[in-house]
């Protein structure tokens, strides 16, 4: 354990955090994604597990990582076929999570199924959770840190 870190962090986590730069795409997936094919395809090349609902996995995440203000998808739902403007309940919590870190309204954007892949595939590296709800499938593009004021 360590101070001011949440404990679902674990340690390759926390690395693929750090090694990620402004523009990288983090994928949070649901235990239905295809998570182990399409993490072998992103730049971290393997899967990174966090075995907790994607609420509390995208807060763990987002209470380290920066959200891009230079552009308008830093935050992204898979939406639901057929039924686009639909927003589930895993989805509601999240956005509560994103809102929360980012301490104002950040809404997210959707992204049909098959093209959330093609995001997911071209991402650093995709997390794993322990969601069983369908649709708990998000991407965050890593955003900047600014300097310390002087």
């Amino acid at each position: 354990m360590l101070k001011g870190i949440n404990p679902l962090l674990n340690a390759d986590v926390l690395q693929a955090l750090r090694a990620m730069g402004h523009g990288d795409d983090l994928i949070i997936a649901d235990t239905n994604f295809p998570s182990d094919s399409v993490a072998k395809q992103t730049v971290l090349g393997k899967l990174l597990r966090i075995d907790a609902p994607a609420a509390e996995v995208a807060k763990a995440v987002l209470s380290l990582y920066p959200l891009d203000s230079f552009v308008d998808d830093a935050a992204a739902r898979m939406e639901i076929v057929g039924k686009p403007n639909e927003i589930p309940p895993v989805q509601k919590e999240v956005q509560e999570e994103i809102d929360a870190a980012e301490g104002k309204s950040w809404p997210m954007i959707s992204i049909e199924r098959y093209a959330f892949y093609e995001r997911a595939k071209k991402a650093y590296c995709v997390i794993q959770t322990g969601e069983r709800r369908f649709y708990g499938c998000f991407a965050f593009r890593k955003g900047v840190v600014p300097p310390d004021a002087e």
